[in-house]
């Protein structure tokens, strides 16, 4: 189900004036929020931005451009909390351009990038700079991370509002010079991070012991299929309860990346986001694949934390539907597949995800483990609650009009040939998903159309408001 004629004399006309007016008609409109999918619904779009939500039989003036969505699902475009493009220091993997057009294809318009970068985002300057690098380069929305480490408590505290997406803390051994270890540097951020902490939580200690055990069992040649007793439950589990416990004591600001585990869910209220201090976030990997997948995969699969059981997934599931998790992300970490080549102890950990998230999703609601307004809820809204973001999440009038098509009835297979991130391998390659990403809309300028980019740089900084 394409649209054809009229989505090809709209992206004509985006060529000549990008801030044309045009009516999205015919739209299945996801509206998460409400729990609720408004069918016919018509979106109007001026200068960027979302200027009336219609319904079938308003008038549109002759000055639209009108675009029939043949009951198509429109829905806010996602907002991924918790990326890595790798730019500065690391683009021979992926840069901001390539992986925020990526992004834009898989449904993404706004991303927040991580700092293990070289060099290190840990201080103010190098937050700016990246900021500087990002203007006039993403397809999609932009924000990015300052990191915390053992040394610099100074610059966490002279941190402004809005002038980042926030604090990243890795309190596991995954990123080298960034791990913070020290006690008494943790007890100092969760008491003066003047904006939301985020955490990568695994153990070091719990995670080293176990190394030294698969390597008494297995020399150096150890298999993937031992990455989630290495990066154990019990390992997430003790850092998430310290994480925890400083930001109930110092009442911060606190949310939890990529939760992988049944045991850790007790650690979460079911409370509405509006009353919790403290939230909670999965990835798209953790739902999809599972730890039965390591000697088929391996290092295509080699995250951190590790991906686990089947028991884990079901558990992370459910904790979606019951609201102990709040946000849906990808966590998208390129590496070469000549890096990915390697023995358990050299691959890096991480994976290309952005391209394929939305689609993750959609296909996991067609399999009835939740529905499809509950992933526009996790994945659009919450992400834009939590951290304050500007105008955006939401399909609301006066609101910036970043937008996604799905197509129901539009299978994408995943190839080689279709894939955009820079490192050019996927864990997904050969999933036939049942849905497609027609169309991707960033502040109003399409940006991505049935397959291809448009070439339109459309991603602007994003507005974070929220304060501790």
């Amino acid at each position: 189900m394409k649209t054809i004629t009229t989505l090809l004399l709209f992206i004509a006309s985006f060529a000549y004036a990008q801030q044309q007016d045009y009516a999205l008609t015919n739209a299945n409109l996801i509206n998460g929020i409400e729990n609720k999918v408004y069918p016919n619904a018509i979106v109007f779009v001026k200068n960027g931005k979302i200027e009336k939500i219609g319904k079938k039989g308003d008038a549109i003036a002759s000055n639209y451009t009108v675009v029939d969505c043949e009951g198509n699902y429109l829905m806010p475009g996602m907002i991924d909390d918790q990326v890595h493009f790798r730019e500065p220091g690391m683009t021979h993997k992926g840069d901001m351009q390539t992986e925020s057009a990526a992004a834009a294809a898989g449904g993404i318009t706004s991303f927040m990038d991580m700092p293990n970068v070289n060099p290190l985002t840990v201080t103010r300057a190098a937050l700016a700079d990246k900021y500087h690098m990002a203007a006039g380069r993403c397809t999609s929305n932009y924000g990015f991370y300052l990191g915390a480490t053992n040394q610099n408590i100074e610059e966490i505290k002279a941190l402004r509002v809005g002038e980042g997406a926030g604090i990243k803390t890795f309190m596991g051994a995954s990123t080298g010079d960034m791990l913070v270890d020290d006690p008494e540097t943790l007890e100092q951020i969760f008491a003066h991070a003047p904006v939301i902490v985020l955490t990568h939580c695994e153990d070091s200690p719990t995670i080293w012991a176990n190394e030294a055990r698969a390597k008494e069992v297995y020399g150096d040649d150890v298999p993937f299929a031992e990455h989630p007793k290495i990066r154990s439950a019990e390992a997430c589990l003790k850092s998430s309860q310290l994480a925890v416990d400083l930001a109930t004591r110092h009442e911060a600001l606190l949310h939890v990346l990529h939760l992988t585990t049944a045991i850790e869910m007790g650690l979460f209220s079911t409370a509405p986001r509006t009353a919790k201090r403290i939230t909670a976030e999965v990835c798209v990997h953790h739902l999809w694949f599972e730890e039965s997948r390591y000697p088929e995969l391996g290092a295509a699969i080699k995250c951190n934390p590790a991906i686990k059981s089947a028991a884990d997934k079901d558990a992370l599931i459910e904790a979606l539907k019951t609201g102990r998790i709040d946000i849906i992300a990808t966590d998208h970490a390129p590496h070469t597949a000549e890096e990915k080549a390697r023995a358990y102890f050299q691959a890096p950990a991480g994976l290309p995800l952005v391209q394929h998230a939305v689609l993750t999703l959609f296909e996991l609601a067609k399999q009835g483990k939740f529905s499809r307004e509950l992933l526009v809820e996790k994945a659009c809204h919450a992400p834009a609650d939590i951290f304050g973001v500007t105008e955006r999440g939401y399909v609301r009038e006066g609101w910036f009009a970043d937008l996604v098509l799905v197509d129901p009835n539009q299978s994408h297979t995943v190839t080689t040939d279709n894939l955009l991130s820079k490192c050019a391998w996927s864990p997904f390659e050969g999933e036939v998903f049942s849905s497609s990403i027609d169309t991707t809309i960033v502040n109003g300028e399409v940006v991505y159309r049935n397959g291809a980019l448009t070439g339109a740089i459309a991603g602007n900084a994003l507005d974070f408001t929220r304060a501790r």
